[in-house]
């Protein structure tokens, strides 16, 4: 319940906060061009508190119940009667280059907010790891192409990636590029080489949710060894003799490096008897184990493979689970968990893969105009690539979703959660520029046909309008909140 109770307010923040942005782009830049602005509310509905400036139009300042948008209302003779005095000022009355500046100042305003989060975010320090691939899974895209455990991505496509999030960014980019994904590795001896990964036609598998990593096969510092932690009584691995304290080195001769990388050679093959060789007491022993079945019924038992899900009782630290695939396939399962610590060698390693980016104010400016830059094309991108089903759509986040984000980043510290805002604000800002009725991008539609046309649109016509961005608006909430709800139930 605390988590939840965060999570909400860390959304209520966080909405409030960007709206509040947006809405200030319209509201500052309607005033300074002669508009008479009435109201300025932040969320939508009756109105929880309210304000009455001091300025010559008693302009309105609202916090509305209803948190999850914002408005700014201007004097409008399509909405009422407006005198004759103040006709100059209403919106539809102002030249048309004027009220696309107003429309236009919201989003802008949004990628402003981003460009100075992210300037404040590089001059205190980002902190990071290096690109430092700490397990392979067998069989793999990434072991086909070469890539192997303890390699240090230095590199995509020649630009340089000095932490995992500027690696994974790149890594998205190239993907959706030409799906060949050309890095630059230094492996543990110090050598530097090059590492192709092609991952032409699998585009929509691997931008589902969380499946990059493990579509690719490599995982970041930190991936778990393979080594046990529990065993499951009466289980495969029990019955075939495997200890607390066994290192699986091998499967059937394929060498595993981590505890991802033994589960997915364990998934992949229910049914099957297979050799593991693993290291007990500082000497090898073959295993032989008839690997267990999860039935297509969709049932989570416990057995090898990554956390999914967890009941509702469970302490942690949980053991490691999987389950039958999204489509009910059986996957294979031993019943075994892994280890509970952390290896202790973790931490001189993670000591020396902190990559922390900082730098003056006028390189944090034109880094953080740069990072704006990259996100805002990577989002229109990945948009664009979603349109035409190159993307799995399942990556568009409703308020649920959000929410659980604005809660993990809030808790994980503010430079967190300020990273996150800049985000989402960039998101607000290119989904209002969208060319759909309602949202600022179609307004500008409006306003665009308007000039040229030389009179404005017919009621009929902004009427149909309307309809269409109703219900594209109807459409869009229903997708996302399923998309949050798969997520919450499995």
């Amino acid at each position: 319940m605390i988590d939840v109770a965060l999570s909400l307010v860390a959304f209520i923040v966080a909405i409030g906060v960007l709206v509040s942005v947006h809405e200030l782009g319209h509201f500052w830049v309607a005033r300074r061009l002669g508009f008479k602005v009435l109201r300025f509310s932040v969320g939508f509905g009756k109105p929880l508190y309210r304000l009455r400036g001091r300025d010559p139009d008693r302009i309105e300042y609202w916090i509305s119940s209803i948190p999850l948008g914002g408005y700014v209302k201007m004097l409008d003779e399509r909405e009422a009667p407006v005198p004759e005095a103040e006709r100059h000022r209403a919106f539809n009355n102002r030249p048309p280059a004027q009220r696309i500046a107003v429309l236009l100042a919201g989003p802008g305003f949004n990628f402003v907010f981003a460009v100075l989060a992210y300037w404040l975010l590089f001059m205190t320090g980002v902190p990071g790891m290096k690109a430092y691939v700490a397990e392979i899974t067998p069989g793999s895209a990434a072991d086909d192409a070469g890539l192997r455990p303890a390699d240090v991505i230095e590199a995509v496509d020649g630009q340089p990636t000095e932490t995992w999030e500027q690696a994974t960014l790149a890594i998205l980019d190239e993907m959706l590029d030409d799906g060949v994904l050309d890095l630059t590795v230094r492996g543990a001896n110090g050598n530097v080489r090059n590492v192709d990964i092609d991952v032409r036609g699998r585009v929509e598998e691997l931008t589902e949710p969380d499946a990059l990593f493990d579509g690719l096969g490599l995982y970041p510092f930190p991936a778990w060894p393979a080594e046990v932690g529990t065993v499951t009584p009466g289980g495969p691995a029990d019955r075939a003799g495997l200890e607390p304290g066994d290192r699986v080195l091998a499967v059937d001769g394929r060498r595993v490096s981590g505890f991802n990388g033994l589960a997915s050679l364990i998934r992949a093959r229910p049914g099957e008897t297979v050799d593991l060789l693993v290291e007990r007491d500082g000497r090898e022993i073959v295993l032989p184990v008839t690997i267990g079945v999860a039935g297509g019924d969709g049932e989570i038992v416990n057995m090898v493979g990554r956390d999914r899900a967890r009941p509702a009782d469970e302490n942690p630290p949980s053991p490691e689970r999987a389950r039958t695939g999204s489509d009910g396939e059986a996957v294979g399962q031993i019943g075994i968990t892994r280890i509970a610590e952390p290896p202790h060698e973790w931490d001189e390693l993670a000591e020396r893969l902190r990559a922390e980016q900082r730098y003056g104010p006028l390189a944090a400016l034109g880094h953080g105009i740069r990072k704006t830059w990259e996100m805002s094309a990577l989002t229109v991108t990945m948009i664009g690539h979603m349109v035409v089903g190159d993307v799995s759509m399942r990556n568009m986040s409703g308020p649920i979703a959000i929410a659980g984000y604005a809660g993990d980043s809030a808790q994980a510290g503010f430079s967190a959660f300020l990273s996150f805002l800049a985000i989402v604000s960039i998101s607000l800002g290119i989904l209002n520029l969208l060319p759909v009725p309602l949202l600022d991008g179609g307004q500008i539609v409006y306003q665009l046909a308007e000039w040229i046309k030389g009179a404005p649109l017919s009621e009929r016509a902004m009427a149909f309008g309307q309809q269409l961005g109703i219900l594209f608006m109807i459409l869009l909430m229903g997708f996302v909140f399923y998309n949050d709800l798969t997520r919450v139930f499995g």
